[in-house]
């Protein structure tokens, strides 16, 4: 317990899944926490429960696609707490049917995904630094995705915007390293939360799962606690570091999971 106590945190997209498992673990230990959530809803309840175990929280609405939007959750934050000194990143989409390959992809949609999942980060951090500077320091984490290190044959603008927001962490980090601010991101690999359990089908999960070099998937709390790890003081050396939380999926030669198959094969 107290790991980020005296820590004020904003989470965009927090009502579920990743975000609702960071916003969880960082007020158990200790942070007073606002949950910005397009699901005003979702994040009150999220709130409401973060109460009922002892902890701190408020949840807003918050439009990750629109400038003021991010600018009034960023007030709200140091208006209802004094000052705000975490920011969690963590918006983003993705569309299969309109995130195409390059040749074929919906422009309006290239458009969209980068003003949501990049500027979003950049629109967050420009509205909370001058806060940290005043409060002494703080921590920015941004959720990248695997994607932005790897090709694929769909997701060009979300694999694109993600890369993004992977070098913007580094510029970040950079230029307000001096101010004790320090600036991270998160990649995740496939993560079952909910709506990855209800989207996809077994055979898919399946697919994904020969490739990890764990033998299970991830949970939103492999990367919640990796959040809370930057956010606490324990981070305090580390900056401008995206980090892979993928059961090692990528690590590896693609062809292995194949060649261990044929080889056992020829055992038989």
């Amino acid at each position: 317990m107290g790991r980020v106590e005296g820590k004020v945190a904003l989470v965009t997209g927090g009502a579920s899944g990743i975000g609702l498992s960071a916003a969880n673990l960082l007020a158990k230990e200790g942070a007073k926490v606002v949950i910005g959530d397009f699901n005003v809803e979702g994040a009150k309840e999220a709130a409401a429960n973060i109460k009922a175990n002892g902890g701190e929280a408020t949840g807003i609405f918050l439009d990750a696609s629109k400038e003021e939007s991010i600018k009034e959750a960023v007030d709200f934050t140091v208006n209802t707490y004094g000052t705000l000194t975490v920011l969690y990143n963590n918006v983003g989409l993705t569309n299969l049917q309109k995130d195409l390959d390059v040749v074929n992809i919906d422009l309006d949609e290239w458009d969209r995904l980068m003003n949501v999942n990049t500027k979003s980060v950049l629109l967050g951090s420009r509205y909370a630094i001058p806060h940290m500077q005043k409060a002494g320091g703080g921590s920015i984490i941004n959720t990248a995705s695997m994607a932005g290190f790897a090709g694929d044959t769909l997701r060009s603008a979300y694999g694109a915007s993600k890369a993004a927001v992977v070098n913007l962490t580094k510029y970040i980090a950079a230029q307000y390293g001096k101010d004790n601010i320090r600036c991270n991101a998160v990649a995740p690999g496939l993560i079952m939360t909910p709506a990855a359990e209800k989207n996809l089908p077994p055979a898919v999960q399946d697919i994904f799962l020969k490739y990890n070099a764990v033998k299970h998937h991830g949970k939103a709390d492999d990367i919640g606690n990796t959040v809370l790890f930057l956010a606490s003081d324990e981070a305090g050396f580390i900056t401008g570091q995206t980090i892979k939380v993928d059961g090692g999926h990528y690590m590896t030669n693609p062809s292995i999971s194949d060649f261990k198959e044929y080889m056992a094969s020829l055992q038989k």
